[in-house]
C-alpha cells in the first residue's frame, strides 16, 4: 500500500451503520433539495441514461441509484461492480444489490488500480470527489486510478458538490462550512473551472452541467 497516498479518514469513517440508515432520507431526500438545490430525480436520470449492464460504482453510497435503476432491471444479463475503501458500505450497498450477484472490492480510490479483474463499459463516481482530501486537482487524480478498468468506449458519469464560484443558498454554505470542518467534506476551494480543466486534460468529451451546487458530468 501506498502510505503517502491520502487517507479520506473523517470522509470514511462517517459511514457508520447508524448513518448509513439515515443517508437516503437526509441527503438524497432533504439535502440535495433544500441545501444542494440539485434535486434526487436528476440523479437518477443520470444514472438511468448512462448505466450499462458492464458498471463499476465507486464510492457506492447505500447504493440508491442502482437500487432503484429500472434500466439495469432490463437487461439480460447484469455484471455489478461495487469499489470502496469502506467494508461497512460494500457490504450494505451488496446485500441491497444482491439481485445482482455484484463484485465488490474494497480499495482506496486515492491509490492507483492494481486489478486483476475485468474492465467496465460505464463508471460512476457520484458524490466522491468532494468527500476526498486535498485540493481538486489533486482529487482528480482518481481518473488517472480508473483508466485500467474502462474499456474502449467507457463512459464515466458522477457529480460532486462545488463550492467556490457557485450559488449556494444559506442551508448549504452553513452544512459546507460545518462538514469541512468536521472532514466529512474537502471542497473549500472546489469550483467549476479547475474541476473542468482537470476532466479536459484527460476526456476526449466532458459534458458539464451545473445544477445548484452540484456539477454533474458525463464523460468520455
Amino acid at each position: 500500500m501506498n502510505t503517502h497516498a491520502p487517507q479520506p479518514d473523517a470522509g470514511y469513517s462517517i459511514y457508520t451503520p447508524r448513518n448509513l440508515a439515515l443517508y437516503d432520507a437526509w441527503v438524497l431526500s432533504f439535502s440535495n433539495r433544500w441545501a444542494w438545490q440539485c434535486p434526487t430525480p436528476l440523479l437518477s436520470r443520470l444514472y438511468e441514461s448512462q448505466l450499462t449492464a458492464n458498471h463499476l460504482d465507486v464510492g457506492v453510497g447505500t447504493g440508491y441509484f442502482l437500487d432503484h435503476s429500472r434500466n439495469l432491471g432490463r437487461f439480460s444479463r447484469v455484471r455489478l461492480g461495487l469499489m470502496d475503501r469502506n467494508p461497512g458500505v460494500l457490504r450494505l450497498a451488496a446485500h441491497r444489490l444482491q439481485r445482482y450477484q455484484p463484485e465488490t472490492h474494497q480499495h482506496n480510490i486515492l491509490e492507483p488500480c492494481n486489478a486483476s479483474y475485468s474492465a467496465f463499459d460505464s463508471i460512476a463516481v457520484n458524490y466522491l470527489l468532494h468527500c476526498l482530501p486535498g485540493p481538486l486537482a489533486d482529487k482528480c487524480r482518481i481518473f488517472d486510478h480508473l483508466r485500467p478498468l474502462q474499456n474502449p468506449g467507457c463512459t464515466v458519469f458522477g457529480s460532486t458538490i462545488l463550492n467556490t464560484g457557485v450559488a449556494t443558498n444559506w442551508f448549504g454554505r452553513q452544512l459546507i462550512r460545518s462538514y469541512n470542518r468536521k472532514g466529512i467534506f474537502s471542497n473549500r476551494t472546489d469550483d467549476l473551472a479547475t474541476l473542468r480543466n482537470q476532466l479536459e486534460d484527460r476526456f476526449d468529451t466532458v459534458d458539464i452541467q451545473l445544477v445548484g451546487c452540484v456539477a454533474i458530468f458525463i464523460l468520455r
